[in-house]
């Protein structure tokens, strides 16, 4: 097996879920995903804290503040777009602090809340449908997502270490 040095591009993204357990997604307007469905995040800047990334991010695509509730996954896409690309990402849960609603224009056309009812049948990409997933288990994701199987318990290849 051949490997090609690479850089590995690590991002942070915030799975924002109001009181109404609604989630944020803004639609992209660049690659990758570009008008696919997504959760406001973007790289970690050289020598940035993570958490400071996150809600530097935030901020610049939605202008929303939000509060930090924990990591719930981190989710790898390997060989994407044209430039076979190598992102490491990082989901964090939040819920919103204040701030106004707008999104930026130059990442993505839109924002909006959305149901959790709505979420498995939009048009979303790999890793947001897996960490939405693993947000809300009690959903129909398809068997590729299920967190949970038919006896009630969590399968083995999707328990945390």
């Amino acid at each position: 097996m051949e490997f090609k040095k690479q850089h590995i591009k690590t991002s942070v993204v915030a799975c924002i879920v109001d009181e109404q357990r609604r989630v944020l997604l803004t639609r992209r307007c660049i690659e990758p995903f570009c008008s696919q469905w997504v959760m406001p995040g973007g790289k970690i800047d050289h020598g940035e804290p993570i958490l400071a990334a996150l809600h530097r991010e935030v901020r610049e695509e939605v202008g929303l503040l939000v509060g930090v509730d924990g990591l719930i996954d981190v989710y790898e896409h390997i060989g994407v777009g044209c430039g076979q690309d190598h992102y490491v990402i990082l989901y964090y849960r939040c819920h919103p602090t204040g701030g106004n609603l707008r999104p930026n224009k130059t990442e993505c056309t839109e924002a909006a809340w959305f149901s959790r009812e709505a979420l498995p049948g939009m048009d979303l990409p790999p890793g947001c449908r897996h960490i939405l997933a693993r947000v809300f288990p009690e959903l129909d994701w398809g068997p590729e997502h299920a967190i949970i199987d038919a006896a009630g318990e969590i399968p083995d290849q999707m328990r945390l270490p």
